[in-house]
């Protein structure tokens, strides 16, 4: 028998709300937070915390103080069976990058309900075991996980619910899944360093890549060291605790006693970490470290010197992402995985190792 889920006051009004903005009985402006508090019989700070909910899962969109909420109009596609589609996020920053905000809108002109959980992989740890009970708690009738470990999506493919693997670890599991193929890129990027007489080459890695056995990306760069005459070690590939304060601890560690001559950071968000914690060591790129990000966002276009970088396309993944939604919704499993391209863009922040 399976366990009843009592929802707390705020998911209560928030379910209760949903119900009437998809049967029409709310459209345009919300009405107010007192005024529904008065409507409803519930106290007002509960209002508050249902539509925060409700702003989370995109039915509504904030305008600023004193001014009402926006309900975001469903598209009915009378083809579909509309989808309560949970995107579970690495970490919370992540619901503003272009892609994820492409995604949402995407799903949401296909009539499904797109929304984010209370919490991302990050801020759980990457733990299997709070990640279930964050299923549990959410009704969602199908999940994407954004770059989510081996175990986390290990945890998924065993579990009687519909999944897509938005990059991560999941390229040899029975789940649905789309990932730039980064490989060809990553051995031109490590073939470019190693071209430049640098050893120490360190690739600051996810977990999901680097444990167990290494991802194919991961693989690729150790190949390469070797390829070009160094043996790949610990160093080259450091663990490292998935954590802002575990991050800046490894880079601390790294430059203690034999400072790398270059780095290829895993995402931009370490990329803007590793920036600024040269920045305060006054180190310069290229000039006395390489430094590369396996990742681009377009802000980042207003760099210079222009950051070396590896860049896909988003639009394939959103695409199948949403196709992967409508085949569901007509009762048609889909297992189907896809690789998209990847490219190594060789900007100007890596160069010739510059030692004394």
């Amino acid at each position: 028998m399976q366990s009843i889920r009592i929802l707390s006051a705020a998911e209560q009004v928030a379910r209760h709300l949903e119900q009437e903005i998809l049967n029409g009985s709310l459209d345009g402006a919300l009405p107010g937070v007192h005024r529904l508090a008065q409507d409803l019989g519930v106290n007002h700070k509960t209002v508050e915390a249902a539509l925060l909910i409700l702003e989370t899962e995109g039915l509504l969109i904030p305008r600023g103080a004193g001014r009402r909420r926006q309900i975001v109009r469903q598209v009915v596609n009378e083809k579909v069976r509309p989808l309560r589609v949970a995107i579970l996020l690495f970490s919370k920053e992540d619901r503003n990058e272009g892609y994820m905000v492409d995604l949402r809108h995407t799903l949401r002109e296909g009539g499904h309900l797109a929304f984010h959980p209370s919490n991302s992989l990050m801020e759980m740890g990457m733990k299997p075991e709070r990640v279930a009970r964050l299923v549990g708690r959410t009704p969602a009738d199908a999940w994407v996980v954004q770059t989510g470990s081996r175990e986390i999506l290990e945890w998924f493919s065993g579990q009687n619910i519909p999944v897509m693997a938005l990059f991560g670890g999941g390229r040899d599991l029975p789940i649905a899944s789309v990932i730039p193929d980064k490989v060809p890129a990553i051995r031109e990027l490590t073939k470019a360093l190693v071209a430049h007489g640098h050893r120490r080459i360190v690739f600051l890695a996810w977990k999901g890549i680097r444990v167990r056995r290494p991802s194919p990306a991961a693989q690729a760069f150790l190949d390469e060291l070797s390829a070009g005459g160094i043996s790949p070690g610990p160093y080259h590939m450091p663990d490292w605790k998935e954590t802002v304060e575990g991050f800046h601890d490894c880079l601390e560690s790294l430059f203690r006693l034999t400072p790398p001559t270059a780095l290829i950071v895993d995402g931009v968000s370490g990329l803007l970490a590793t920036q600024q914690f040269l920045a305060a060591r006054r180190l310069r790129s290229p000039e006395d470290i390489s430094i590369a990000c396996l990742d681009w966002m377009p802000d980042l276009a207003w760099c210079r010197p222009e950051i070396t970088h590896i860049r896909w396309d988003a639009r394939p993944v959103v695409k199948r992402v949403v196709q992967w939604a409508n085949h569901l919704a007509k009762g048609t499993p889909d297992f189907r995985r896809m690789l998209t391209r990847a490219e190594f863009v060789r900007g100007a922040t890596i160069g010739p190792v510059n030692e004394p």
